[in-house]
């Protein structure tokens, strides 16, 4: 390739990662920099289960200088403090994974530790008590975070529930009002020059669109990365064995719930998540162990309200591409590979892809280096949460369906183990490097699924037992105080961002 300015961008597919992927582009780039084309078709549907999102989509949304209560409106949103997870360490069991932090730490010992030897000695409250995020979720109250000094009232962490279709809809309205084009059509054919490289795509009119970089968001059929340069695909079945999703909307209920639920089932687990408009719900299982009538019978018997649709099966293997970048191509989104939407990654994988492709951006050269390193530390970073979601398969007690054994028993990734090792013997848990999910979201999964461990971190010596209880009661009243302090969650929308 020739060396220079990348001077025109060609993004194959459109839903939440081609639009994400064209807003961020054309705000970050600037409309002189470079012309960015859409190609999206309205006869290719769009999977669209990336209805609940992570804290870290407000870095997004600011970039874009989206204005929140105008996002939440349209897109027909509710607002997210964590995830409740039933069933999962055993039947009939439940706890909460929080956004935010449980306590707060002192004398630079973590929280954890202290809260881990009152427990270990039977005299810590539950430690969801600990939690503002947790204790608004399970009283159905939200606020956006102000300045109110020490109060947990200053540090809400919170993400979003909405309409996926709704969302690149209104994506795509931000992207083309920062110069970006849509093309209707599918493309049919991909022309590449004498040394790999992508020279342009063929549209179903015949006419060719040509480009710098390519960028692949064809979601699992993967035009371009698979279909042209067959990258190659990691299976991580083995660990993580659901491979099929049923996903159907149904009537809201009155409680709108700020928080996403996952209740494990038979084989698989089942998604809630509420919207202004609906509640959308998934059943996410292994066709090894149940057939598809099987889980639609399941799915539709557990819903809140009647079904609004009829389920729609989507079909998928976990993994992902052996290289995200290959030549002028980048694979963003269901593209560049998959991971069930147990903890709310999907849109955070388009995300991570932008801001990575961003960090490395190319000239026209395409050096191998920059090439390189992109792929690696997006593997890593998948790997990483890929040892999250399997902890919570791993860390069970179930033993009542076929499925549940072959996870209690299947071997795991060695990381993962000496996690879950370290955790069982004093409590404590650690982020490794950048990883996504950091110490408290590690201890909220661990403590929610495994239980006391043997013993605790012994720098919770460090104060005595007695000012140790004393502390963790003023965190706990604090927390309460707090979460009365806030508005109903319905209440707030009405009076916010209703749509």
């Amino acid at each position: 390739m020739t060396e220079g300015r990348i001077r025109s961008i060609v993004i194959v597919g459109g839903g939440t990662a081609g639009w994400m992927t064209a807003a961020a582009l054309a705000k970050v780039l600037g409309r002189d920099y470079a012309d960015i084309t859409l190609i999206e078709s309205d006869e290719i549907g769009i999977v669209g289960v990336g209805e609940a999102t992570i804290p870290q989509i407000g870095i997004y949304n600011r970039l874009l200088g989206i204005d929140e209560n105008d996002f939440v409106r349209r897109t027909k949103g509710s607002f997210k403090l964590g995830i409740e997870f039933v069933n999962w360490g055993r039947a009939g069991h439940r706890y909460f994974h929080p956004f935010g932090s449980y306590g707060i730490n002192m004398a630079g010992v973590s929280f954890h530790a202290f809260w881990q030897r009152l427990n270990h000695l039977g005299l810590a409250a539950p430690v969801a008590d600990y939690s503002l995020m947790n204790t608004a979720a399970k009283r159905n109250k939200f606020m956006r975070p102000f300045d109110a000094g020490q109060s947990p009232l200053s540090n809400i962490a919170y993400a979003f529930h909405f309409d996926a279709g709704l969302y690149a809809r209104f994506l795509r309205g931000l992207a083309e009002e920062l110069g970006v084009v849509r093309r209707e059509g599918k493309v049919v054919d991909v022309h590449q020059r004498a040394d790999g490289f992508i020279e342009s795509v063929q549209m179903d009119d015949g006419e060719r669109l040509p480009g710098d970089l390519f960028i692949d968001c064809s979601g699992f059929r993967g035009l371009l990365i698979e279909q042209t340069y067959k990258a190659g695909f990691v299976d991580w079945s083995h660990w993580l064995p659901c491979n099929r999703a049923l996903a159907v909307p149904c009537v809201s209920v009155p409680a709108l719930t700020p928080y996403t639920r996952s209740t494990a089932q038979n084989a698989g687990w089942q998604w809630r998540i509420p919207l202004q408009h609906r509640t959308g719900n998934g059943y996410v299982y292994c066709s090894d162990y149940l057939s598809d009538d099987e889980a639609a019978a399941m799915l539709l018997a557990n819903l809140d309200g009647e079904a609004l649709a009829e389920p729609r099966l989507i079909r998928f293997t976990t993994g992902h591409r052996r290289r995200y970048w290959v030549k002028n191509c980048v694979a963003i989104g269901l593209s560049s590979g998959f991971m069930e939407p147990l903890e709310s990654t999907s849109i955070w994988m388009i995300q991570t892809g932008i801001a990575r492709l961003l960090s490395n951006f190319p000239d026209r050269s395409f050096a191998q280096v920059d090439i390189d390193r992109y792929n690696r530390v997006l593997i890593e970073e998948t790997e990483y949460i890929r040892d999250f979601l399997v902890l919570h398969y791993k860390a069970t007690e179930r033993d009542d369906t076929p499925f549940w054994n072959y996870c209690r028993n299947m071997s795991i990734p060695q990381r993962l183990e000496e996690k879950m090792r370290v955790y069982l013997n004093n409590g404590r848990t650690f982020r490794e490097h950048d990883e996504l999910f950091n110490d408290t979201s590690w201890f909220a999964v661990l403590t929610g699924q495994c239980g006391k461990p043997r013993s605790y971190d012994p720098v919770a010596d460090l104060f005595s037992v007695d000012e140790t209880r004393k502390r963790l009661d003023q965190i706990r009243t604090a927390v309460a105080n707090s979460a009365d302090y806030m508005p109903d969650h319905s209440a707030f929308i009405e009076q916010n961002c209703a749509a």
